[in-house]
């Protein structure tokens, strides 16, 4: 059988721990059978931020090109931010996917699509949300997933890496939280202290923290999850309710709006993205922004 594309570039970390480089030949034999006319291409990374070059290059080059992550959510989120800047520059037929290979693989799940070797044969292709983020005078970046400020996206990604029972998760984020210090932001004119704001395209981040179980990555729409600061139990209390999906979300289309008042990590499907104090920062959900298989 013939696929729809002309190339599939897998971009893997040869270095990576987890399973991206046997996962990726694995794709590669499979679709040497199943579509033998289809040209397959593994490139590797060669440091951090490569993954994104990687695909730019993939989208600029060939057409109609899908370009496959083999790896977790950050690696996917290279190569999705290397196929939107292409086509930011005019490139239309790219398509990104990702081949799950991490710890989270929070995207996948969401997705969760037929085995992507089926997928690619049948070239049945679908558009979904991303989110973006502009600040200040930083060029632009999107997120698959999420857009994670203060605790929450760190407390969750710490619990990504065990296995644990409800007594033991408490243990973990008290820990984490022990050293953490509040973050302050001005939004519609107010100033809040905050522990924790996510913008979420996904319904669960890092496997473990609840966003909204109604939450769909191409609705055209994102949830905002606000826990402000009181007190460090009353922020394990708040983070326990992430957990069981209990905290209050909000759904929104419209763009989020925050200035921030001194340096701080805005984590972007967990890669980190630092911003400056006084930083005007919006986050937006850009609709069937990312073209993909399923």
């Amino acid at each position: 059988m013939s696929s729809p594309f002309s190339r599939v570039v897998v971009v893997l970390n040869p270095n990576s721990t987890g399973d991206g480089p046997s996962n990726a030949r694995e794709l590669r034999d499979e679709l040497s059978e199943r579509a033998p006319a289809l040209t397959v291409d593994l490139v590797e990374t060669q440091h951090a931020g490569h993954a994104e070059d990687l695909a730019y290059d993939a989208v600029t080059t060939h057409d109609d090109v899908l370009v496959v992550s083999a790896s977790g959510d950050g690696g996917y989120h290279e190569v999705v931010n290397g196929v939107v800047r292409a086509g930011r520059e005019g490139a239309t037929s790219g398509a990104a996917a990702v081949l799950p290979s991490g710890n989270a693989n929070d995207h996948a799940t969401a997705v969760q699509g037929r085995p992507l070797v089926e997928a690619i044969v049948a070239g049945a292709r679908t558009r979904l949300d991303l989110l973006e983020v502009r600040a200040g005078d930083v060029a632009p970046r999107v997120a698959h997933s999420y857009v994670g400020v203060g605790i929450t996206p760190v407390a969750a990604a710490a619990l990504n890496e065990h296995h644990l029972d409800a007594v033991k998760e408490t243990v973990l984020v008290a820990r984490t939280f022990w050293h953490y210090r509040p973050l302050t932001i001005r939004h519609d004119g107010r100033d809040i202290d905050l522990d924790s704001l996510v913008f979420a395209n996904i319904d669960r981040m890092a496997k473990y923290a609840t966003i909204d179980e109604d939450s769909a990555p191409d609705d055209g729409r994102y949830e905002t999850l606000l826990i402000r600061h009181r007190s460090k139990l009353r922020l394990v209390a708040d983070f326990t309710r992430v957990l069981r999906g209990k905290h209050e979300v909000v759904s929104r289309s419209e763009p989020y709006t925050f200035t921030t008042y001194t340096p701080m990590p805005l984590q972007l499907d967990g890669e980190v993205m630092e911003v400056d104090g006084g930083t005007d920062v919006v986050v937006r959900c850009l609709p069937r922004a990312l073209k993909t298989v399923v």
